[in-house]
């Protein structure tokens, strides 16, 4: 199986059915990196996984709190916006590591700001404007990722690649 799959030319409707795919292998955790330009579609993307997820309430762009925190039943999600972030020891203040266990979903925005001191991602989604669209990469970083892109490619969300 490849270790990438590619959508091409996805408008917001596709962003969220994407996002749905993903939620049922990402219910048991994981850390995801979203990488892209302004607008590309990231925190989009992120809401549209936690509401499929379950998350009830209103979901706020961590912008300038810098992190948002759901619980979903034993899930506890974060989704984190470093796009504020001037160098990565800055993030030491943030308890990263204490985010991260079994049961935690880390969404991780910006991740290039936090280099070097984020934990291992599981898959980095890369965002790229396309016009209107979005071109959306999705790469496998470990096993649990190559497991969600599995599951993904079988799922019949529609894939170009």
């Amino acid at each position: 199986m490849n270790a990438v799959l590619e959508w091409r030319g996805v408008d917001e409707a596709a962003l969220s059915q994407l996002a749905q795919a993903f939620a049922a292998p990402l219910a048991q955790g994981g850390v995801i990196l979203l990488e892209g330009d302004l607008g590309a579609g990231k925190t989009t993307f992120a809401r549209a996984l936690l509401t499929t997820l379950g998350v009830g309430e209103r979901i706020k762009s961590p912008t300038y709190s810098l992190i948002e925190t759901y619980r979903i039943g034993d899930l506890q999600a974060h989704h984190l916006d470093l796009y504020r972030i001037a160098a990565a020891d800055e993030l030491e203040w943030l308890g990263l590591a204490d985010l991260l266990d079994a049961n935690s979903l880390l969404l991780i925005e910006w991740p290039e700001r936090g280099s070097g001191a984020l934990p291992p991602a599981d898959l980095i989604l890369h965002f790229e404007h396309a016009g209107e669209r979005r071109n959306i990469a999705v790469r496998a970083n470990s096993a649990r990722g190559h497991e969600c892109l599995r599951i993904l490619a079988s799922s019949g969300v529609r894939q170009h690649s």
